[in-house]
C-alpha cells in the first residue's frame, strides 16, 4: 500500500520543505518511487529544484479547481524514481475558494486516488497554518511527519498539532497516524538538548521522537538557491547523514 505523509507543522520556519526534499531524494535513491505534492502557496518545492514557481502553467490549485488531474500537473523524473506535484502562489487563492466548496475536506484525497498505484511514497508539504490546505492533507494521508525545531516554542505548537490530528482521526481519518517528530534546526547547546529530551518525556510514550536530529547548517540554503540538495553540495555534513537516516528509518518501518 502507498503511504501517504504529510509533513505538517502549523509553525513557519521549521524546515517542512527541507525535510520533504531531502528525504523524497534519500527514498528514491533506496529505490522507493516517490512524489512530492507541494501544498504550500510559496512554491518552494518547485524552487527547490531549480525551477521558478511563479513562471508553472500548471500547478495543484488547477487540480482542486476540477481544472487539471494530478496527472496533469505532475512533472517527472527530478531525479529517478522521483517526481513533484509543484504549488505557486495561485495556490493561497484556492483555499480561500474551497471554504464554498461541497466536501472541501477530501478534495485531495479524491484527487490523488488515480496516481497512488504509481508511487510508494507520496510526501505532503503543507502550509505553516491548521487551515484547509493541511486539513486536506490529513484527511489524505495514512501518516503525519512533524519537523520540529529544537527550541521550545516550537515544542507548544507540536502539542497543538498533535491535537488536530486527533481530531482529524475522529471525523475523517480513522487510520491516520503519526509517525514521528523530527527536530531540525538543531544547534549544540544546552536549551537544544533540553527541548529535545523534554519532548521525549512529555510526548516520547505516544508519539515516536526520531533519535538523529537534523543539525543547522547554512549548507541547506546554498543547496536550495542552486536547486539541489545538500546529498550533492555538501553531503558530508551530518544533517544529510541524519535525512538519509531517517529515510532509511521510514523505508524499514
Amino acid at each position: 500500500m502507498t503511504r501517504v505523509i504529510a509533513v505538517a507543522n502549523q509553525k513557519g520556519g521549521v524546515a517542512k520543505t527541507t525535510t520533504v526534499i531531502h528525504l523524497g531524494v534519500a527514498m528514491a535513491e533506496l529505490g522507493r518511487r516517490v512524489l512530492l505534492v507541494d501544498l504550500d502557496p510559496q512554491g518552494h518545492l518547485a524552487e527547490g529544484f531549480g525551477m521558478v514557481s511563479e513562471d508553472l502553467s500548471t500547478e495543484i490549485s488547477d487540480v482542486f479547481a476540477g481544472e487539471k488531474r494530478v496527472a496533469d500537473v505532475i512533472i517527472p523524473g527530478l531525479r529517478p524514481g522521483l517526481d513533484l506535484a509543484p504549488s505557486n502562489i495561485r495556490l493561497s487563492d484556492m483555499e480561500l475558494t474551497l471554504v464554498n466548496v461541497r466536501f472541501r475536506e477530501y478534495k485531495l484525497k479524491r484527487a490523488l486516488e488515480p496516481v497512488l498505484s504509481r508511487y510508494d511514497y507520496v510526501l505532503l508539504d503543507c502550509p505553516p497554518s491548521l487551515g484547509l490546505l493541511t486539513v486536506n492533507a490529513l484527511i489524505a494521508a495514512t501518516d503525519v511527519l512533524i519537523p520540529m525545531a529544537s527550541e521550545y516554542y516550537s515544542m507548544l505548537g507540536v502539542s497543538l498539532l498533535i491535537k488536530t490530528i486527533e481530531t482529524i482521526k475522529q471525523e475523517g481519518n480513522p487510520d491516520l497516524a503519526v509517525l514521528g517528530i523530527v527536530h531540525t534546526h538543531h544547534k549544540r547547546t544546552v536549551h537544544a538538548r533540553e527541548v529535545v529530551g523534554r519532548t521525549k518525556a512529555e510526548l516520547g510514550d505516544r508519539v515516536r521522537v526520531f533519535a538523529t536530529p537534523v543539525n543547522d547548517s547554512t549548507r541547506f540554503a546554498e543547496a536550495a538557491g542552486l536547486g539541489a540538495t545538500v546529498f550533492e553540495t555538501a553531503p558530508e555534513i551530518e544533517g544529510a547523514q541524519a535525512y538519509r537516516q531517517i529515510a532509511q528509518e521510514i523505508v524499514r518501518g
